[in-house]
C-alpha cells in the first residue's frame, strides 16, 4: 500500500525526513526528524524509496510557516519550515557526523555556529528565464524541486531586496522584449553599494531591447550587464562604468567581476574572514599560504597581520584581480600565483617554499591533491574552510592520521540559511 503513517527519524543531506519500512529507508519531502506523517510513496528504488507527506499527524516543536509563498515548489530553498536555530543544530550533526564517520576524527572543540541575519542575505544566484508559450508569459526563479521546470515565483526572500523583490518585474520586463526566448539566464551578483544583473542572450539584442535594459536599470538603480558567450563576453550596458566591490577586514575593498566567485552571504563572510584570522592567528614574522585564495578575500587581510602571504588559485582572472586588489589596497607583502590545485604542483616555486601558517577554501571536491605535498614540518597551523563536509572530512583523516596534526576545533556557518548547504570551518595544529 502507498499511503502508510510512520515515524520520521532524521533528516538527509538535502533535508528530506528519513524514515524506514519494511527495513528500508524512505525519504519524505517537507517531513522533519521527530513528526509522524501519514506518507504516500512515490518513487522506489533498489535502497531507497521516496516519498511525500499526504498529513502530519504530529508536528515537530521546531516547525514554523514557511516565510516564502513559493516553498515547497521551488528548489530554491528546502529548509524553511524549520526553525532557524534547529536548523544550525541539524548542519552541525551533519558536520560532525561527517567527521566521525568519515575522517575518523573528532575536533576537542565544536566551535558556536557562525550566523548572521537569516533573509535577504543572498547576492550571488543564478535565476533561470523561461519564456512559455502555453502560458504566454516570462518565468524568472529559480529551478522547481523537480529540476525540470522553472519555478513560477513573484518574489524571493532570500535574495537581496533589490533584486528578490522585482522578480515579478522583471519577468514583465523580459516578455516585452523581442528577445524573451533568447534569454535563458540572469546571474545576480551584489556588491557592498551596488546590485548587478548578467542578462544571458543567445542570440544579439535589438536596439529596442537593449533601450529598455537601460530604461528598467536607471530606474531601479540596478547595474545591467550582457553576456552574449562565455564569461569573458560579460560587458556592462548600463551604467558603463558599473563596478562591483565588498569590504572585509580592516575596511579592505575588493573588486570584483559580476561572474567572479565571491561568498554568498556578506554577513557571514565578513564574521567568516574575521574568525579565520582569529582561529589562524598570524604573527608579524610568519608566512602564510592562502591556496584556493579567489579574489584575495583572505590573502590581503592576513597580509596586514603576516610578514608575507602567498595566495594561489586556479583561473588566472581571479589571480589578476587579485593582485590589483592588493595594489588598490596598498598591499605589497601579497604575491599571487596561478597553479590548478587539482593537480600535482610540487615543482611550483610557491609549493616548494616554507610557511607557518595555511589557509585553505576549496571547492567541493576538497583539497585532496594538495594534501599529498603538504602541509611540511614548518607549519603549525592550518584553517580549513569548507564548502562540503564529506571533503572537509575526509581531508581531516588526511591531516590528523597522516601528517600528525591534531583537529582543535570546527564548526559550521550558515553560509546559506534554509538551504540543506553545509559551510563549515576546522583549525588544525601541529603539537
Amino acid at each position: 500500500m502507498n499511503v502508510v503513517e510512520a515515524d520520521i527519524t532524521d533528516l538527509t543531506h538535502d533535508g528530506r525526513g528519513v524514515t524506514h519500512l519494511d527495513g528500508k529507508a524512505v525519504f519524505v519531502s517537507g517531513a522533519l526528524a521527530g513528526e509522524r506523517v501519514r506518507l504516500r510513496v512515490q518513487g522506489r528504488h533498489r535502497h531507497y524509496d521516496e516519498a511525500v507527506i499526504e498529513a502530519i499527524l504530529r508536528p515537530s516543536p521546531h516547525r514554523v510557516v514557511p516565510r516564502c509563498a513559493h516553498f515547497g515548489v521551488c528548489g530554491g530553498c528546502a529548509l524553511q519550515h524549520l526553525d532557524p536555530a534547529a536548523q544550525i543544530a541539524a548542519k552541525q550533526r551533519v558536520l560532525l557526523e561527517n567527521l566521525e564517520r568519515i575522517g575518523k576524527v573528532r575536533p576537542q572543540t565544536v566551535l558556536p555556529a557562525l550566523t548572521d541575519e537569516p533573509w535577504c542575505y543572498r547576492r550571488k544566484a543564478r535565476l533561470s528565464v523561461k519564456y512559455v508559450d502555453k502560458k504566454g508569459k516570462v518565468l524568472v526563479g529559480f529551478r522547481e524541486n523537480n529540476g525540470r521546470y522553472v519555478a513560477d515565483i513573484e518574489r524571493c526572500e532570500v535574495l537581496l531586496p533589490a533584486v528578490g523583490g522585482r522578480i515579478a518585474e522583471l519577468a514583465q520586463l523580459i516578455g516585452t522584449l523581442d528577445g524573451k526566448r533568447d534569454i535563458p539566464q540572469i546571474e545576480v551578483a551584489a556588491g557592498d553599494d551596488r546590485a548587478a544583473l548578467v542578462f544571458r542572450h543567445l542570440h544579439p539584442l535589438s536596439d529596442r531591447d537593449r533601450a529598455a535594459l537601460v530604461g528598467f536599470a536607471r530606474a531601479t538603480g540596478l547595474a545591467i550587464f550582457l553576456q552574449p558567450g562565455g564569461i569573458d563576453s560579460v560587458v556592462a550596458l548600463e551604467p558603463a562604468d558599473a563596478r562591483l566591490t565588498f569590504r572585509v577586514g580592516d575596511n579592505l575593498e575588493l573588486e570584483f567581476r559580476p561572474l567572479d566567485f565571491v561568498q554568498v552571504n556578506a554577513g557571514i563572510n565578513r564574521r567568516m574572514v574575521d574568525l579565520a584570522l582569529a582561529l589562524l592567528n598570524p604573527q608579524a614574522t610568519d608566512r602564510v599560504l592562502d591556496l584556493f585564495c579567489g579574489l584575495g578575500n583572505f590573502t590581503l587581510p592576513l597580509a596586514r597581520r603576516a610578514a608575507s602571504v602567498t595566495g594561489v588559485e586556479g583561473e588566472a582572472g581571479l589571480v589578476a584581480r587579485a593582485g590589483k586588489n592588493a595594489c588598490r589596497n596598498g598591499v605589497a607583502n601579497a604575491q599571487f600565483f596561478t597553479g590548478d590545485l587539482a593537480a600535482d604542483q610540487r615543482a611550483a616555486p610557491w609549493a616548494r617554499a616554507d610557511y607557518e601558517l595555511l589557509l585553505l577554501d576549496p571547492p567541493r571536491s576538497g583539497a585532496e591533491a594538495v594534501l599529498e605535498y603538504l602541509p611540511r614540518a614548518t607549519l603549525r597551523r592550518i584553517v580549513y574552510v569548507s564548502c562540503h563536509p564529506a571533503s572537509l572530512a575526509r581531508d581531516a583523516g588526511t591531516l590528523v592520521h597522516r601528517h600528525g596534526l591534531t583537529l582543535k576545533n570546527a564548526g559550521v556557518m550558515d553560509m546559506f540559511p534554509h538551504t540543506a548547504h553545509v559551510e563549515s570551518i576546522a583549525l588544525f595544529v601541529r603539537e
